[in-house]
This record gives structure tokens, C-alpha cells and sequence, in this order.
């Protein structure tokens, strides 16, 4: 009772809201970009904090279960790129849309799926959010159409949705986000040309880690100006280490998108943590140091907890309550990630498609036969 008391005293003593400034983007044919000061109360960065704190603890937790050889296949971790999806999602609309590419773990969980439904399908257990069926790179939700394996293959589909998003004229925009290594793909500059033509609501985001697998971008790409490769598009290059940065350059993209000015580029300059997939140990191509320095410096949670510590926006204790909750909400999902069953062989060939009446589905050889049903 006493501890109630006492952070029921201190609530009082925090500040409600404060005003940072923030590092300009760098821009590609546009006169003006987005806000250089940000404000952030306290509520949004309490929320912003434990979002990206289960994000880091959730994948922190997928690496244990990798090399216990109960998640297998492959596994793309996003710690360390926590701030780009957080700070993307609170910057939309529930009813706009997202597609990315495989490391998908965090914008599945910024798009509200639960993790115990995360590590349910990384584990391939039927409490997944896909039913055990799609794994690490395939989760979907409600207008969040999944990490794709194929690389560069989801941006074209994310152009596809902002068409639809125009031809509906609900005046919602679509996120299409691909990684320095997708960049120098044909088919997006394919996609480039045509949502210009067509002046698509498409947010189009390079997620700029500085490694495409164990390339470096220097060695990848004769220009590493990705947000200028849209060429004839406009473009923005952001700290995809700061949340509050991430949030206003999107707010920025998404607000010109929704005036009907067409489509706009985004390169975030991130970092991973992790090798490129559970398969890279990587430092075969980086060194430990250069690992380090960024953890040390330009860490998206410390960044963010640190300006709420210091603006009276949050106290040390306070944040590591919220530690201790999502380390116990991480253990519990993973729980259920390692003791929920396995989908039956039956429900194989379920959930090709949406609202469909069912459908028979040719198996392994012809004369095995599975019903697909659209709902669970």
C-alpha cells in the first residue's frame, strides 16, 4: 500500500509534456520538411518506451528459442531498429496500411498483435497469429500485410495497396518498406515510375541498417543516397534512431501523401544488432567495437529514456518497473510459445484465401486432398 501511496505522490511532480529539438532531415526536392522540434508528453513516452522495450525483449527472447532449436527456419531480428517501426506506427492511422519486408517482428507487434501470438508462430504452434502456417517472415493482421521473404517483392504489392487506397478514396496512404539491400532492385524503381505516374498515396521507406546480408552499403550501392533515388520523387533522410524523428518525418510523409501530391521517399538510418538473419553471426564483416559504439551511443531506448529522465518526464524507478512487467509478460508468452500444439496436418491447406466458401487443395500427390476453409 505504501509503494501505491508513493507513486501516487510522485505522479504529480512530473511534468506533463517537453519540447526537443530534433535533427533536421536532409531533403530531396522539397522546399520545406518536417518539424525540427518535437513535443512529447508524458504518456506518449511512457507508451513509446515500453512498445520498443518489448520490441528489444521480445527478439532478445527469439534468439534464446533459435538456439534452442525450438524456433528453426529462418529468423531476421529487428533489435536495435526499434525506434523506425514505433515511430512510424504512432505517426498513422489504425486504418492505414503496412507491408515490409522479413525482419517483420516489430511491425507486427506496432500493429497490435500480441507477442505470445509472435513467439507462437516463430515457434510454429496454433496460437499463432497465422496458425503456425507463416512463421517469422509471413505475419499478417488487419491492414498490415505481412513481412514478405521475397526480396524487393513488396514494395510493387505496396504500391498495388495505395492504389487501392485511392481508388477506394478513403484517404488512407500505404508504408512500403524494403532495406538498403532491396534498394538497388529493378522492380522498385519499376514501382517508383509507376506511383508517380499515378500519384499513389505510397510512403515509400528504406530502412538503412548499413548492411544488406554481410555487404556493406559502400560496397552495394554506387549512391548510398537512398532517399534520392526516387529521382523525380521527393525524399527524406531521417535518424531512424530517434523515435520522435521517425514520428515527425512520417507524420510530414503521410500529410503530403493525404493532399494528393503522390508518393514520397524515406530512407531511415538505423542499425541491427544482430547478424542478418539467426544464420550471420555478424562480425565476420563488422568488428564488435563498431557494434558497441552504436549501442553506446545512439541506442533508440536509451535515447528515449534518458530525455524522459532528464525533462522530468519519468523517474528511474518508474521505468524500470516497466522493465520488470515486460521481461514477465516476454516469459509468459514464451510459455505459451513452447507448450501451445502444433496446427493438425488437416488445417494445412486453411486460409489460402479471405471469405472464400471452402475449396478442396491437392496435397504432397493427387490423391491426398485438403479442405480449405477461410475462417478458423
Amino acid at each position: 500500500a505504501s509503494r501505491v501511496m508513493v507513486a501516487s505522490r510522485n505522479y504529480a511532480d512530473f511534468a506533463s509534456e517537453a519540447t526537443f529539438e530534433i535533427k533536421p532531415c536532409d531533403l530531396h526536392r522539397l522546399e520545406e520538411g518536417p518539424a525540427t522540434t518535437a513535443v512529447l508528453t508524458r504518456e506518449e513516452g511512457l507508451h513509446y518506451y515500453k512498445t520498443m522495450q518489448t520490441i528489444r525483449r521480445m527478439e532478445l527472447k527469439s534468439d534464446q528459442l533459435y538456439k534452442q532449436k525450438i524456433i528453426r527456419g529462418f529468423c531476421h531480428l529487428y533489435d536495435g531498429q526499434e525506434a523506425c517501426c514505433v515511430g512510424l506506427e504512432v505517426a498513422i492511422k489504425p486504418t492505414d496500411h503496412v507491408i515490409t519486408a522479413y525482419r517483420a517482428h516489430g511491425f507486427t507487434y506496432a500493429r497490435g498483435v500480441p507477442v505470445r501470438e509472435i513467439l507462437a508462430e516463430l515457434t510454429g504452434r496454433k496460437g499463432g497469429c497465422v496458425k503456425g502456417k507463416g512463421g517469422s517472415m509471413h505475419m499478417y493482421t488487419k491492414n498490415f500485410y505481412g513481412g514478405n521473404g521475397i526480396v524487393g517483392a513488396q514494395v510493387p504489392l505496396g504500391a498495388g495497396i495505395a492504389l487501392a487506397c485511392k481508388y477506394f478514396g478513403k484517404n488512407e496512404v500505404c508504408l512500403t518498406l524494403y532495406g538498403d539491400g532491396a534498394a538497388n532492385q529493378g522492380q522498385i524503381f519499376e514501382t517508383y515510375n509507376m506511383a508517380a505516374l499515378w500519384k499513389l498515396p505510397c510512403i515509400f521507406i528504406c530502412e538503412n541498417n548499413r548492411y544488406g546480408m554481410g555487404t556493406s552499403v559502400e560496397r552495394a550501392a554506387a549512391s548510398t543516397d537512398y532517399y534520392k533515388r526516387g529521382d523525380f520523387i521527393p525524399g527524406l533522410r531521417v535518424d531512424g534512431m530517434d523515435v520522435l524523428c521517425v514520428r515527425e518525418a512520417a507524420k510530414f510523409a503521410a500529410e503530403y501523401c493525404r493532399a494528393g501530391k503522390g508518393p514520397i521517399v524515406m530512407e531511415l538510418q538505423t542499425y541491427r544488432y544482430h547478424g542478418h538473419s539467426m544464420s550471420d553471426p555478424g562480425i565476420s564483416y563488422r568488428t564488435r567495437e563498431e557494434i558497441q559504439e552504436v549501442r553506446s551511443k545512439s541506442d533508440p531506448i536509451t535515447l528515449l529514456k534518458d530525455r524522459m529522465i532528464n525533462n522530468n518526464l519519468a523517474s528511474v524507478e518508474e521505468l524500470k518497473e516497466i522493465d520488470v512487467a515486460v521481461r514477465k509478460e516476454i516469459e509468459e508468452a514464451a510459455q505459451f510459445a513452447t507448450t501451445d500444439p502444433e496446427p493438425p496436418l488437416e488445417e494445412l491447406g486453411n486460409h489460402i484465401y479471405f471469405n472464400e466458401p471452402p475449396f478442396e487443395v491437392r496435397g504432397p500427390n493427387q490423391w491426398i486432398k485438403y479442405k480449405s476453409l477461410s475462417h478458423s
